[in-house]
């Protein structure tokens, strides 16, 4: 199997342009192109070496439209760069993933597309053989393949909803495309419970943190993502900084509005672990979460949902070292979320 990364993330909204907006607003991303056609209108945006497409349906038939009338606004294809996109494909369906599209050439470039969990597809894009300044087909050359500078760096790993029983089974289907489980955890808060395990490409270069509710549980806020967004989805995607406490200060300026950890988080956050990146004033005025794994600390955040079902927000993340996940932050997270169902108020 090739190597693979992300290429880019395909956003499907009912408004192209609002859903660009706010990423150009908010979160600082430079619009790079527009794509029109009677069925659809796509903008591309980027910031550092992540790629940002936003598609708006314009016909029944497209695959924007459908998604939108079932999900809302979400994500609705992960594109994955591949050095044989026929190859990737091949192995794929062989390997019992459902075909979508079969590999086309288009000037220069290969795709072919498969189902991935739910309504989200996986594109495998090959680039041409000479670089040319381009990084997704359909759109012209901008520039260097690094995008404009900014807080948030690449792709960090997507967090997937999965409905009960299909965690076993999902993490099975990335095996079988080489992926293989670099975390397992299960997270119960109260009487909610659900089961958590990441698996990563050989590459190292796409991660996916894939997450089931606990059926003989309460039911929670997973529960509720997919009562809502109706079905399995990617329920956030995580953005990689170099500097953590410099990134959400400046998304702060722009109006992003972030969770607030319990508030005995930090008094007991100590008794973890001593802070290496950062000082526990500047973790805490900010709202930041602390972990490790065998190989050194991670530090995150998570925006409020500004979603109208409340099915998709995003998490900035740092890296010193670690290279999984914690054992701490994901039930911090779901602290943080329930507290925000239940009223509690965001940080400003």
């Amino acid at each position: 199997m090739n190597a693979i990364s992300v290429n880019h993330i395909e956003l499907y909204a009912p408004d192209a342009a609002a859903q660009a907006a706010e990423l150009t607003d908010h979160y600082g991303f430079t619009p790079r192109g527009t794509q029109e056609s009677p069925d659809h209108r796509s903008i591309v945006l980027d910031q550092g070496e992540i790629v940002v497409v936003v598609t708006e349906g314009r016909t029944a038939g497209h695959p924007a439209t459908g998604y939108v009338e079932r999900h809302g606004a979400g994500v609705g294809d992960i594109a994955l760069r591949t050095g044989d996109a026929a190859a990737a494909y091949a192995h794929a369906v062989a390997a019992g993933a459902r075909p979508v599209a079969p590999p086309r050439s288009q000037d220069g470039w290969v795709t072919a597309r498969i189902g991935a969990f739910g309504d989200v597809l996986h594109t495998y894009v090959q680039p041409p053989a000479r670089e040319d300044g381009r990084r997704l087909p359909g759109f012209g050359p901008w520039g260097s393949h690094a995008g404009a500078a900014g807080h948030l760096s690449a792709v960090d790993h997507f967090a997937v909803c999965l409905e009960a029983g299909r965690l076993a089974p999902t993490v099975r289907f990335y095996e079988s495309l080489g992926f293989a489980a670099i975390f397992e955890e299960r997270i119960a808060v109260g009487e909610q419970a659900m089961n958590s395990t990441a698996v990563q490409s050989a590459s190292g270069g796409v991660t996916f943190t894939l997450i089931e509710p606990d059926p003989a549980a309460t039911p929670g806020q997973i529960d509720e993502f997919l009562a809502h967004h109706q079905g399995p989805g990617v329920q956030h995607v995580a953005f990689a900084t170099g500097d953590i406490v410099a990134a959400v200060g400046a998304l702060g300026a722009r109006g992003v509005s972030f969770l607030d950890p319990p508030a005995a988080y930090y008094q007991l956050l100590t008794s973890r672990l001593e802070p290496l990146a950062h000082t526990l004033p500047e973790l805490r005025e900010r709202g930041i979460l602390a972990d490790e794994d065998h190989d050194g600390q991670l530090y995150q955040i998570f925006t409020s949902s500004t979603h109208p079902r409340r099915t998709l927000f995003f998490e900035v993340i740092e890296r010193l070292r670690a290279q999984t996940f914690g054992s701490g932050n994901v039930k911090a997270l779901y602290e943080a979320v329930e507290l925000e169902r239940s009223g509690a108020l965001s940080r400003p």
